[in-house]
């Protein structure tokens, strides 16, 4: 790997004293020499311009390993390469300064987002690039922060930590944060999956990230030994240990219990009722969508009336199944209400509905429509996509950004967990891209949901990979908390996932299908469901401590040598 002109000392083991960071100036009094300064000190893009043609390989390199990162993800879930491209940043920015790191994260970051968001171009290609380069800019202080820390002892565990502390940052701010992307997205069908039923995401990504700082750290060793000249399987055991206790990292997974025995069954109907076309304007005429859906049920109650179905215990709708708000409307009222006397069960119905005391704001609920009462409970999504499902700052940006006309009125987020009674069960609803979010999910089972159902329209990107990674990301919820998870999606994809994690059903995109599936029903919370978001914090808090020593530890040892210093030099005085 080519180093940069700011290189620092490094030794290719994790064992550097913290407080050999950097060498301490001269005691006492005396100051260090100093340093001709240029009378034509150049401005600091010249600079810029200067390190980045010195350093153009580390920059194509780290680029490289961003467009690595993306196939990791679905839908093509090559998952070792997130080993691969996580170990690649911890060695480029070994060995420079923070700011060289930094720079170094964030031509990591915004290939691998363009490329993991290149579903969006659907809404324009200057919304993946603007989104993809705000991402990007969290792998900023995730690149100073792995260069600082590699200075210090067990550098791969800080290294891991601070991957943690990124992805918390990043699922959080602005707006409400946008999860997409995190490495334990790229894990949930591995060896490190089940890890998530102890610390949830956070724990996973800690685990792959510490796999691959090791995977460096023993790179670094080989190279060390090989350029020494040593030879024989003693000069090599402390690289091997290296890449054993990687391995180690990555099978632990295996010790950890996935828990998976039902208390209760119930027999649910998956109806993926599909939309007139893809795209931005999916919704079609008014009435259409819901339609398909009420289509798709009545050709199921007839099933069961035939004896060629067995009758659901409750039938789920997705997101948006109503395009009209059943509640001022009174043909899309009796159209849902003539599928559920059909069937003869409770549905749960995806609608927009306008907000009852706030003029202009939509809710987007899902409701539990029983065959003889008609609505009933109801969820209202908590958490609306910004630029989505509503527009911060409207009217400053609406007179810049033309497009935000497409969202005319923002959504309404609702303030409690989607905890339903559907017929016999008792389900936690999660609305669309609610799944990326730890707490959301984590709050609706803890509140008593015995199965979890994400109702989603994915119709806006049908075909671009992006149903796939948030399928995926139902996989990993399902280990996290235990739970049996059904996804209902209007044109797919539509899926059934067991408490283990594995798809036992799933439809095709853009076509009009029903699942019947018995899905267990659990009381027990797993211990990612106790303990919360402690281990991330914990983490995340850790690594950042990490890299405040960095920072803290050389002035530290540097005023102990003064202090050595002046100490010595009043008891010569005293002696004299």
């Amino acid at each position: 790997m080519p180093p940069g002109p700011e290189t620092t000392a490094t030794d290719d083991s994790p064992g550097i004293r913290p407080g050999s960071v950097a060498p301490a100036e001269p005691a006492g009094d005396q100051p260090p020499a100093a340093t001709p300064v240029s009378s034509h000190r150049p401005g600091r893009l010249r600079r810029l311009v200067a390190a980045l043609r010195h350093d153009w390989p580390a920059t194509l390199l780290a680029a490289l390993a961003g467009l690595a990162l993306v196939p990791a993800f679905p839908p093509y879930d090559i998952w070792p390469l997130s080993l691969l491209a996580v170990a690649a940043l911890s060695l480029l920015t070994r060995g420079r300064s923070a700011g060289r790191g930094g720079w170094l994260g964030f031509v990591m970051g915004v290939p691998f987002f363009v490329g993991l968001l290149s579903w969006l171009r659907v809404i324009g290609w200057d919304a993946t690039i603007g989104l993809s380069v705000i991402e990007a800019l969290f792998f900023i202080p995730l690149g100073a922060g792995l260069a600082a820390t590699a200075r210090l002892r067990l550098w791969p565990l800080w290294a891991a930590c601070l991957w943690v502390a990124e992805e918390w940052a990043r699922d959080r701010v602005p707006f409400g944060g946008f999860p997409w992307g995190r490495i334990a997205f790229a894990n949930t069908s591995t060896p490190f999956t089940p890890l998530a039923a102890i610390g949830g995401a956070p724990l996973v990504t800690f685990a792959v990230a510490l796999a691959a700082a090791l995977l460096a750290w023993t790179a670094l060793r080989l190279r060390a030994t090989l350029g020494a000249g040593a030879r024989g399987p003693r000069a090599l055991l402390p690289a091997l240990g290296g890449a054993g206790l990687a391995v180690a990292v990555g099978a632990g997974g295996y010790a950890v219990p996935v828990p998976t025995a039902a208390a209760d069954t119930v027999t649910v109907a998956v109806v993926q009722g599909n939309v007139q076309q893809a795209g931005m304007d999916f919704l079609g005429r008014p009435m259409m969508i819901l339609n398909n859906h009420v289509e798709a049920t009545l050709e199921l109650a007839d099933d069961v009336a035939a004896g060629r179905a067995e009758r659901p215990d409750l039938v789920l709708w997705p997101e948006n199944a109503s395009d009209l708000d059943p509640y001022r409307r009174p043909e899309a009222h009796a159209a849902i209400d003539q599928a559920a006397r059909a069937v003869g069960v409770p549905i749960l119905v995806g609608a927009l509905v306008d907000h009852p005391t706030r003029e202009g704001y939509v809710e987007n609920q899902g409701i539990v429509w029983d065959p003889e009462t008609g609505p009933g409970d109801s969820y209202t999504k908590q958490h609306p996509v910004p630029f989505g499902e509503y527009v911060p700052f409207r009217d400053q940006l609406s007179k810049v950004i033309s497009r935000l006309e497409r969202v005319p009125r923002d959504f309404w987020p609702g303030e409690s967990s989607g905890v339903l009674d559907v017929g016999p069960a008792r389900i936690g609803d999660v609305i669309c891209f609610e799944v990326a979010y730890d707490d959301i999910v984590r709050d609706t089972v803890n509140d008593g949901a015995r199965a979890l159902v994400v109702q989603t329209n994915n119709a806006t990107y049908g075909r671009t990979g992006q149903p796939e990674q948030q399928l995926a990301m139902s996989q990993l919820r399902a280990v996290e908390h235990g739970r049996a998870i059904v996804t209902v999606a209007t044109s797919g994809i539509s899926a059934v996932v067991a408490p283990d994690g594995t798809i036992e059903q799933r439809t095709e995109e853009f076509t009009q299908d029903v699942l019947v599936a018995e899905l267990p029903l659990r009381d027990d919370r797993t211990v990612a469901d106790r303990v919360g978001a402690a281990p991330e914090w914990a983490l995340a808090v850790g690594g950042l401590l990490a890299w405040a020593w960095t920072g803290a530890g050389p002035r530290l040892a540097r005023r102990r040598a003064g202090a050595d210093g002046a100490g010595t030099e009043n008891a010569g005085e005293r002696k004299e």
